[in-house]
């Protein structure tokens, strides 16, 4: 292997370890959950500790915000276009899910909010969506923005030094399941597969009388 290939290996498992090590220390048992039969994690202080109103750009260009955005049962996924491993398979993992979930009767949306507005254009977010889902929409905006929206979500992000193009940004990996009538209700980790995503999805979205499904 070449010193890049040591690099790019190494910043990959330091932002699954870095998001793993953020939600262990937010974890603990709830009693008063309205979805406990659906939920296999919790949030320290709820699930309405989590997520709030964003303003972003969408791949037209057009300013957007969440509610413009979470109009259905939504994955939301915070990455960037130029992530060599870790973005693209958790990306293609949920659409998968979306898939599964779509086969079975719910209408749901994966959305792509990128960490990285340097690089990620509009139209450059808007292609890379469009490969991964023809339902999937990508997000940017201006640093603030996407700051705001991050801090809003709980997620964190960290841009290496180093070349001016090719940097790489450590960042953690869950994806948020958001319910427009209810907000974020979920999390999935890394490990959980299309299958378990879809699986407890539907739950949430069968637990929640005012979200529609096709």
């Amino acid at each position: 292997m070449t010193v890049k290939t040591y690099a790019i290996l190494g910043a990959v498992a330091l932002a699954g370890l870095l998001g793993g090590t953020f939600w262990a220390t937010m974890m603990r048992p709830s009693s008063d959950d309205p979805f406990a039969p659906c939920r296999e994690s919790a949030v320290a202080g709820g699930a309405g500790q989590i997520g709030g109103p964003f303003t972003l750009v969408n791949g037209d260009g057009e300013t957007v915000t969440d509610r413009d955005v979470i109009t259905k049962p939504s994955l939301i996924y915070f990455g960037y276009t130029f992530c060599p491993d870790i973005c693209p398979a958790d990306n293609a993992r949920n659409a998968e899910a979306t898939d599964l979930l779509i086969e079975k009767g719910y209408d749901v949306q994966p959305v792509f909010i990128s960490i990285d507005p340097e690089r990620d254009t509009p139209e450059v977010v808007r292609d890379w969506t469009g490969w991964m889902h023809d339902d999937m929409i990508g997000l940017t905006g201006t640093p603030e923005q996407v700051k705001a929206a991050s801090q809003a979500y709980r997620t964190f992000y960290s841009k290496q030094e180093g070349d001016p193009d090719y940097y790489l940004v450590n960042h953690s990996t869950q994806t948020y399941l958001v319910l427009p009538e209810t907000g974020f209700v979920e999390f999935f980790n890394r490990d959980d597969t299309a299958e378990d995503i879809a699986n407890r999805t539907s739950c949430f979205i069968d637990a929640a009388p005012d979200t529609p499904t096709n």
